[in-house]
């Protein structure tokens, strides 16, 4: 609520204090997602100072603060030079991986010509003027967002079973005339395998096709690693890369760049409106107004790191990872999902015995929070890890935490009331209130408006027992029940 009188600074950073009690911790490495400590308290500072001394500054227009200028091109560069490309590189500093592959799917968009009439024109998802995104399953979901919300079709296509990575005479099999853009993962979020490169980008280049790498967790962790799969743009064929500074740059959050092979793609990407009345729009992202805090303090993380800080930081990540792996192989009802070129790892359960759902919570219990990944085409249902530069001083803790909670959880089952997954599957959201849908939230366990880590093997259950469009269903009137302040 908005009070009738001002309130103090003290006042307000103490509420929010006790906000983030219920929070998930963001330092120590304890939750293996979403968060990336470098474990170097002078880093966060540099960018944190950084952040705030532009907080005030707008990006919107570049020749007002022409600081904003300077400062991307100081990051857009850095980024090129270690991504395969050189000081004409062009790029774009933007808020995050999701706004970095929207702009590079417009800029496939925007530098697309439809296939003349005639047999073939139509492709696999409609009409000859609707471009088509050939991606593998495991591409990020950003890439089908960006379909959805610029109008492309995206076409997917299987990878290995085994190695999880694409497979590229799938992908030659799925470009067609209608073929916009061709994606590769350097790696797949869910895995952490490298997608083959230079055989997909082949593939493409041959059709006369633009082809993106979307390293946006991976593109600044893989740089430093000896004997990384080739993914950059040094790679012939590959047109555009993302790679966000929030994640293994360990910048603060809003950071990513979007690289482009050339800059007839970049200007593909801008938009600009000059047709009413008020001051001329150009836009290089999808925002218009944007503070100037995450690129500074992204241009200062990178500063304060250097290229030898962030060796090290992907040499302990790695460790971790290697060491995590390893450790894994011991513990009787557990595997590791393919083999990460990256330091992401995905453990399954090799055990029916052990439930990878129940034990997320038991983990959790113990402290620690894994991500959860749902089953999907053929692809078991797992935990998602994201080891970073903190986690080697915890991965023996961390493996010890596993061993324990493998053998407190085996033979045990979701508590899920009885007929509740098949009640779930026929259910008709459009006749439940949300009342009534915070009612059947409750009755799996999920408690709205409680501590980060609570525990979901319930719901989980019921989920990964469901259709992809099912899923999306519910966890859409989920979240609108979430940030309902009319939700008791």
């Amino acid at each position: 609520m908005l009070p009738e009188n001002g309130r103090s600074t003290e006042d307000l950073l103490a509420e929010l204090a006790r906000l983030k009690e219920g929070d998930l911790p963001v330092r120590e490495g304890r939750v293996a997602a979403y968060v990336y400590d470098p474990g170097r308290p002078h880093v966060r500072e540099a960018g944190r100072r950084a952040y705030l001394e532009m907080l005030e500054v707008n990006g919107l227009d570049p020749t007002a603060f022409p600081s904003t200028v300077a400062l991307e091109g100081r990051v857009v560069g850095a980024v090129a030079a270690v991504l395969g490309g050189d000081a004409g590189t062009p790029g774009i500093f933007t808020s995050g991986g999701t706004e970095s592959i929207m702009l590079a799917v417009k800029a496939a968009r925007d530098s697309w010509t439809p296939p003349a009439a005639g047999p073939g024109a139509e492709g696999a998802g409609g009409p000859r003027d609707v471009p088509e995104v050939v991606l593998p399953v495991t591409a990020h979901p950003a890439f089908r967002k960006a379909c959805h919300y610029l109008g492309l079709a995206p076409v997917t296509v299987p990878v290995d079973p085994v190695t999880l990575r694409a497979v590229p005479s799938a992908v030659a099999g799925a470009v067609g005339p209608r073929t916009a853009l061709v994606v590769a993962s350097a790696p797949s979020y869910p895995h952490g395998v490298v997608d083959p490169v230079p055989e997909i980008a082949a593939i493409a280049a041959g059709r006369g096709v633009p082809c993106h790498v979307d390293a946006c967790v991976g593109g600044w962790v893989l740089p430093w690693l000896e004997g990384a799969p080739p993914f950059d743009l040094s790679v012939p064929g590959v047109t555009s890369i993302s790679c966000d500074l929030h994640k293994y740059g360990y910048a603060p959050k809003g950071a990513s760049v979007v690289l482009f092979a050339r800059e007839g793609l970049r200007r593909a990407a801008y938009y600009a409106s000059a047709d009413w009345p008020g001051y001329t729009v150009i836009n290089s992202t999808v925002q218009s107004s944007k503070g100037a805090g995450p690129l500074a303090g992204a241009w200062a993380t990178l500063q304060a790191l250097g290229a030898s800080g962030y060796r090290e930081l992907a040499a302990e990540a790695t460790a971790a990872a290697d060491r995590l792996r390893a450790g894994v192989a011991d513990i009787p009802g557990l595997r590791v999902l393919g083999e990460p070129d990256a330091p992401l790892v995905a453990l399954a359960s090799s055990d029916p015995e052990v439930d990878v759902f129940v034990l997320a919570d038991e983990v959790a219990r113990a402290g620690w929070f894994l991500q959860v990944q749902l089953s999907y085409a053929g692809i078991p249902p797992n935990l998602h890890l994201t080891l970073t530069g903190v986690s080697l001083a915890g991965v023996e803790a961390l493996l010890e935490v596993l061993a324990d909670a493998v053998a407190a959880v085996r033979g045990r089952r979701p508590d899920l009331p009885g007929g509740l997954a098949g009640a779930v599957e026929g259910l008709d959201l459009s006749a439940v209130d949300d009342r009534g849908f915070a009612d059947l939230l409750s009755a799996v366990g999920v408690t709205l408006g409680g501590p980060g880590g609570s525990p979901t093997a319930a719901v989980n259950t019921i989920l990964d027992g469901l259709a992809p469009a099912a899923r999306e269903a519910l966890l859409v009137r989920f979240l609108s029940v979430l940030n309902s302040p009319h939700t008791p």
